[in-house]
């Protein structure tokens, strides 16, 4: 695709995309991920070059994504928050409109949705969202990877829900709506899911617990965030009080299905939001889901700037 395709796709939120479209992109991963696994060379994006824009400190993001763009043949701009500043040393419109000129392919990291969303409207190239206070994408597109990995297709099951109803939250809900799966959640009184800012159609694809052990009954997968997020981090004493009864034990996983799997998007606080029986169990599969995030963003991106290939 090129700059100014009628057909270029931004990845802002998850539904941004359809069913089939994961299911390509699921098959995408599994065939890349399969490529580096052997070491074969796969470089579809030579000359291709995107740029990172990060007002979010991060770590997994930012290896993923510019280990990925290498391996896939590309090359990568770092800009962190004294380089870019989005809308303070310029607006964030005119940003836009310079940096998609001098690259393929924009990541953002940063804090209101609004800021990507009006990015990229004037943006020349695709503008993928690493991360905002309401949405997390990539990492949902990790998750539900790992999950087929071991487990096969998604559609039917359930995902439980424990914690803050966040921006990893508002995601795996839209992802229950466009996938067709249930999502079980649990949050403490006052960091309830605002159902609102996903937007989905069918609502009938999430329930709502008061009990966490209610909501991880019969789950075919288990998953949390750290209870206080980044840019939250004054209400961090609060959230410790309110959050202690919604910690992923060894009595969530034993009321979850048998072969029931654990997530956590990391870094983990063991002995808050997961116990470490949970994260460092059989259960649990973290560190391939961490690894994913490379390999579903190198589909995503390959997507993004080439559309479907064969």
């Amino acid at each position: 695709m090129k700059p100014g395709d009628t057909l270029m796709k931004h990845y802002l939120q998850f539904k941004d995309l359809r069913a089939q479209e994961y299911a390509y992109l699921f098959e995408r991963t599994r065939e890349i991920k399969k490529r580096f696994k052997n070491y074969e060379k796969y470089q579809p994006l030579v000359d291709r070059t995107l740029a990172m824009i990060f007002e979010k400190a991060s770590t997994r993001t930012r290896v993923s994504f510019e280990a990925g763009m290498y391996q896939m043949g590309g090359m990568v701009v770092n800009l962190t928050t004294g380089d870019s500043q989005l809308g303070r040393a310029e607006p964030i419109e005119d940003s836009a409109r310079v940096i998609s000129r001098m690259v393929d392919l924009v990541m953002i990291r940063t804090f209101e949705q609004t800021k990507i969303e009006r990015f990229a409207a004037h943006s020349r190239v695709p503008v993928i969202n690493g991360l905002t206070n309401e949405f997390h994408p990539c990492q949902i597109l990790a998750d539900l990877f790992t999950y087929i990995e071991h487990r096969g297709a998604i559609a039917g099951k359930t995902v439980a829900w424990v914690g803050d109803g966040n921006n990893m939250a508002n995601t795996w809900l839209q992802a229950a709506d466009i996938l067709g799966f249930t999502l079980h959640v649990s949050t403490p009184s006052g960091y309830e899911l605002d159902q609102a800012v996903a937007g989905v159609r069918n609502t009938a694809c999430v329930k709502l617990f008061d009990n966490p052990l209610d909501a991880c009954r019969g789950a075919d997968l288990v998953t949390t965030d750290v209870w206080t997020s980044m840019g939250y981090e004054a209400e961090n004493e609060r959230r410790m009080a309110d959050f202690a009864k919604w910690c992923v034990d060894s009595r969530m996983m034993a009321v979850a299905k048998p072969d029931a799997l654990f997530m956590h998007c990391l870094p983990a606080h063991r002995g808050e939001e997961v116990a470490a029986e949970v994260i460092d169990g059989p259960q649990s599969v973290v560190w391939d889901e961490a690894e994913n995030r490379m390999h579903v963003q190198k589909a995503l991106m390959e997507y993004l700037l080439l559309g479907r290939i064969g």
